[in-house]
């Protein structure tokens, strides 16, 4: 699949080029040539005789942003000084920081933020400790827990690692839903340890969003903690995927005309987001779902099936199917992908209903081409930004979240999933919708206040 250029591999270079003459145009068409896209050319320094320019490109990946470097030196009187990337200089010293609401400007402004005012304060809260959600930054807190074994794509990178992307997400909480998150990086994969600290740490926070933890032990570690606290608990990577899939199938079947509960649904993927999507599809009320994993598609009789297998296998492939994905696939109206890349062809979506709905998520390269899906399927979705339809967990989470604090919830469940899926799904209006629109985007300026909205007021139906 032929990547195009992106900002996540952009690069500035600072050089030097003779004042007159073609140099400025040649280095546009070198950087093009070469397949990347300059986004900013900035004259930094002016003289006589030479010129001091930052050359900003987007590149496909870091081997052709080097490539493009050296392209840029390839040019006639060019003298390369610095090559900056920007990504990286985005993440210098972490992107997100602490910041004080009230000034401390004098001695009754300390007497009062800290000793001897906030005594009284804390005695307030042993007396109540309810009282901590509104005297505290409890009410508006959010812990974002990994121990880095299952970060984006790259795996178990281990708690270091995982650290920029749970700076990434605290930042998102802030952005989209006005959230203070804080990123905790556990050195430990045990689940016992983890289900131990996130436990001890509790009191400071109103939500837990488990981020990036393989399963199997995602399942049981947001189990028990379930069960032991009394805020929710969210695993991102499970119940975020899934409320963004279900609201983008929602509309995807609006266009092709069809119901959830009559359609053949394949997925590919029967991992931590995989189980999710199947268990809030059937929330919705699909019935014919088939799901394919490594070995093939899951059915009852297939041996060594996992506790989480056999869940799958007793509440899915009703007809006994026992083939591969391929075959699952003929006939199927959706097909879902939270699983590899390549693992079907548009020939096999080919074999797929008339008004076939296609959503291959894995990232970056997709269980099948985009392109060669659309000459056969009628809605396509991938978890790329550079195509239409991205189903994207920041359409999800900061909503929700933004909802369970606003309603001080002690837990979260499937009705609060179905309510956001749907939330989401409506913001996209009639006039709008269409087979490269069934999904917003995440700048949307509604989404995120129509999802707390319907959050809300699932958890005061819930009486909980």
């Amino acid at each position: 699949m032929t990547s195009v250029p992106s900002a996540s591999y952009s690069i500035t270079v600072r050089l030097e080029v003779p004042a007159g003459g073609r140099a400025v145009s040649e280095l546009t068409a070198a950087v093009e040539h070469a397949g990347g896209t300059i986004t900013a050319l900035d004259v930094t320094a002016s003289g006589h005789e030479r010129l001091q320019i930052d050359v900003t490109c987007a590149a496909t990946d870091t081997a052709h942003a080097d490539r493009l470097v050296e392209v840029l030196r390839e040019v006639a009187g060019v003298a390369i000084h610095k090559v900056s990337d920007r990504t990286f200089l985005m993440h210098l010293g972490g992107k997100i920081e602490m910041q004080a609401k009230h000034p401390i400007r004098n001695r009754d402004d300390l007497s009062m933020i800290y000793t001897p005012g906030v005594a009284r304060v804390s005695m307030a809260i042993a007396a109540n400790p309810e009282d901590a959600r509104r005297l505290t930054i409890k009410r508006n807190s959010v812990a974002v827990v990994s121990d880095g074994s299952a970060v984006l794509g790259l795996g178990n990178i281990g708690p270091h690692a995982a650290l920029p992307v749970m700076e990434g997400k605290a930042a998102l909480f802030k952005r989209f839903a006005g959230i203070d998150a804080w990123p905790l990086c556990l050195d430990t994969q045990d689940v016992d340890t983890i289900v131990e600290v996130v436990r001890s740490i509790a009191p400071g926070f109103a939500g837990i969003n488990l981020e990036d933890i393989s399963a199997p032990r995602c399942f049981e570690v947001e189990r028990r903690l379930r069960e032991l606290l009394d805020i929710p608990v969210f695993h991102d990577d499970q119940h975020g995927t899934a409320i963004v899939v279900l609201a983008a199938l929602t509309n995807a079947l609006r266009i092709v005309g069809k119901d959830l509960a009559h359609v053949r649904i394949v997925m590919s993927g029967a991992g931590a987001a995989g189980s999710a999507i199947l268990r809030l599809l059937l929330a919705a009320g699909a019935k014919d779902v088939l799901v394919a994993d490594i070995e093939g598609v899951i059915h009852a009789d297939r041996e060594g099936l996992s506790p989480e297998l056999r869940w799958i296998a007793e509440q899915t492939n009703h007809a006994h199917y026992v083939g591969d994905l391929h075959g699952a696939v003929v006939g199927a109206d959706v097909f879902v992908g939270v699983s590899a890349p390549n693992v079907l062809a548009g020939a096999d979506v080919a074999t797929m209903n008339k008004g076939a709905i296609v959503f291959a998520l894995a990232n970056p390269d997709p269980e099948v081409d985009p392109a060669e899906a659309r000459e056969h399927a009628s809605v396509v979705a991938t978890g790329r930004s550079d195509y239409p339809n991205q189903i994207n967990n920041v359409l999800a989470f900061p909503g929700v979240f933004r909802g369970l604090l606003d309603a001080q919830s002690h837990h979260v469940d499937e009705s609060m999933l179905l309510a956001a899926a749907h939330a989401i799904a409506n913001v996209v209006t009639e006039e709008q919708l269409n087979a490269n629109y069934v999904i917003p985007s995440v700048f949307h300026p509604d989404v995120h206040g129509a999802v707390a909205a319907a959050v809300r007021d699932a958890v005061a139906a819930s009486g909980r």
